[in-house]
C-alpha cells in the first residue's frame, strides 16, 4: 500500500521539523542570554546600539542638516 509509505515520509518530516524547531529555539535562547549579559552596565540598548536614552538615532546623517547653528 502507498498509504504506509506516505505515513512514514510524513512522520519522518515531522521529526525533522521538530528537531529543527528545538535547535532554533535553543539558539535563540542562547542569543537572548548573551545579549542580556552584554547589556549589563554597558549602556547597550536591546537593538545593540550603545548610548543612553537621551541620545538620538541618526543613521541617515540628517541631524547636522537640521541644526540651526
Amino acid at each position: 500500500m502507498s498509504g504506509t509509505g506516505k505515513d512514514a515520509e510524513r512522520s519522518a518530516r515531522e521529526r525533522r521539523l521538530a528537531e529543527a524547531l528545538r535547535k532554533n529555539l535553543q539558539r535563540r535562547k542562547a542569543q537572548s542570554r548573551a545579549r542580556a549579559g552584554e547589556g549589563q552596565g554597558a549602556g547597550v540598548a536591546p537593538g545593540g546600539v550603545s548610548g543612553g536614552a537621551d541620545e538620538t538615532h541618526d543613521s541617515a546623517g540628517i541631524a547636522d542638516e537640521k541644526d540651526p547653528d
